[in-house]
């Protein structure tokens, strides 16, 4: 891979261009690490104080009664976003769709558990537990690396 730095104090705004024959796994954890930081933070409401929560810090984000809740260490946020609108800004390295409700942060999970019609149990560091529907039980075994490949 060859990398080039162009410098000058003429240009206004940082501009990253990639020129490739493919995508392949290390384009995409560029691309991924330049998402993450375009994502500073995300404003969370707890009663009437607003909250500065950093991406890297949430367990996941549910969706219930009209609204979408932040999961962190210090408790739920409501957040304005919705589900469809983190999954476009957040760092797809770090987090994953779960079900129709739930997106989770990839480092939080402990682990699985097969459950019934296919579905997978998730359980996170915290506690809590969630289930993945059979719509994402591929996307997570690819991302995680859990399926196997012919002859292996």
């Amino acid at each position: 891979m060859k990398i080039s730095l162009d410098i000058d104090p003429a240009y206004k705004e940082t501009k990253i261009t990639i020129h490739c024959s493919e995508v392949d796994d290390t384009i995409k954890e560029i691309l991924d690490f330049l998402k993450e930081k375009e994502t500073r933070f995300i404003v969370g409401r707890s009663g009437e104080m607003q909250h500065i929560l950093k991406p890297n810090e949430i367990h996941f984000f549910y969706s219930g009664d009209d609204s979408v809740l932040a999961v962190t260490a210090d408790g739920e946020f409501k957040v304005k976003e919705r589900l469809y609108e983190l999954e476009k800004i957040l760092p797809p390295n770090r987090f994953i769709r779960l079900s129709k409700s739930v997106i989770a942060n990839l480092y939080e999970l402990s682990h699985f558990e097969a459950s019934f019609n296919g579905t997978l149990c998730v359980y996170f560091k915290s506690g809590a537990k969630e289930y993945v529907s059979r719509n994402y039980v591929g996307k997570i075994k690819e991302t995680l690396k859990m399926t196997r490949r012919k002859g292996e």
